[in-house]
């Protein structure tokens, strides 16, 4: 699916729509993919004349690519929301220009919390691995 289509399953939208394209896989894990452009607005302090894709943001891309796998879930009112991160490791760096690969997989299901398994790639190189869990809750829409 590309972005018009992830639009669909998920509320993100620029600058935090952090997926450019999510595939299902046979075996019902996900790839996602993100290029790293260089004017994103998380690489203009991180870091001045050595840019370099934060750790949080490839967690949130880990999370958005996972949409692929729970597009029935995500029907509209439905929201998903992290509920913790786990053995998250980060093993190299990600810069402008980089394709960014992200293959996720479901490691237990409960609706409506879901642990998943992410790693992160960069030509074939690992540069981010961990479990995350999340939770598909009712969009309320309320502003505290």
């Amino acid at each position: 699916m590309n972005r018009e289509e992830i639009k669909k399953i998920l509320p993100h939208r620029e600058p935090m729509l952090l997926v450019d394209e999510v595939n299902l896989n046979d075996d019902g894990s996900a790839t996602g993919y993100y290029k790293v452009k260089g004017d994103e607005f998380f690489l203009q302090g991180h870091f001045p004349g050595n840019p370099i894709v934060p750790g949080v943001i490839q967690c949130e891309m880990m999370a958005q690519s996972a949409c692929a796998m729970f597009s029935d879930q995500m029907q509209e009112g439905n929201l998903a929301v992290y509920t913790g991160l786990d053995k998250v490791r980060f093993r190299g760096m990600i810069r402008p220009g980089d394709l960014v690969k992200i293959d996720t997989k479901i490691l237990k299901s409960s609706h409506p919390l879901y642990v998943l398994h992410g790693e992160v790639t960069v030509d074939g190189k690992k540069c981010m691995s961990g479990d995350f869990s999340f939770a598909i809750v009712k969009d309320d829409g309320e502003k505290k």
